[in-house]
């Protein structure tokens, strides 16, 4: 699939995040998990499985996710979760195994709610700097880009010149001793 037509129907964005997560302590986003199966049919079994042995595990770890089970007759199983900014996810479970949806449970843990998009960077601010991102190769001699390695001169250590401060301790230095001579 070309960006081109990812752009025309999915859209693309920036990178964000919940505003102020991990500031203080960390909000899981994940408000309420619901579990929707049916007791008999066997499409459900995985979805049985998982919350005979494995719900109360996870609901002991997750104190803060709400979890609904919602038995329907003659529907094949899914999973629907609700976050913190108001975005829902339905996943179908119909013939999964119990680890499938174990995973599955996971993942939507996991995210942050907001939905999948194409990110135009990976990095953004608001005020960006005109001279570009410093990157450690943007001072450096352009020689050494197709030079053959090991090269002594390029294994030596960089010989700089004196600093402003080495200059006036120095001036300090020869200035103390013409005061002490006289």
């Amino acid at each position: 699939m070309t960006s081109q037509t990812w752009n025309r129907f999915w859209g693309s964005t920036f990178v964000k995040a919940p505003l102020q997560n991990g500031v203080g302590r960390y909000v899981q986003q994940l408000q309420r998990i619901t579990f929707k199966f049916c007791k008999t049919h066997g499409g459900s079994r995985g979805m049985r499985d998982f919350i005979e042995k494995d719900l109360i595990e996870f609901a002991r770890m997750n104190p803060g996710v709400v979890v609904y089970l919602k038995p329907r007759r003659h529907r094949s199983s899914c999973l629907k979760a609700e976050y913190l900014n108001g975005g829902e996810e339905y996943i179908s479970a119909h013939k999964q195994s119990s680890e499938e949806i174990k995973k599955w449970v996971e993942y939507l843990r996991t995210q942050s709610g907001y939905s999948v998009e194409r990110l135009r960077k990976y990095q953004h601010t608001d005020r960006p700097s005109i001279q570009g991102p410093w990157t450690p190769w943007m001072h450096r001699d352009q020689c050494i880009n197709i030079a053959e390695y090991p090269q002594e001169e390029l294994s030596c250590a960089v010989k700089r010149e004196k600093t402003a401060t080495q200059e006036l301790l120095e001036k300090s230095k020869i200035f103390v001793g013409v005061n002490n001579s006289s």
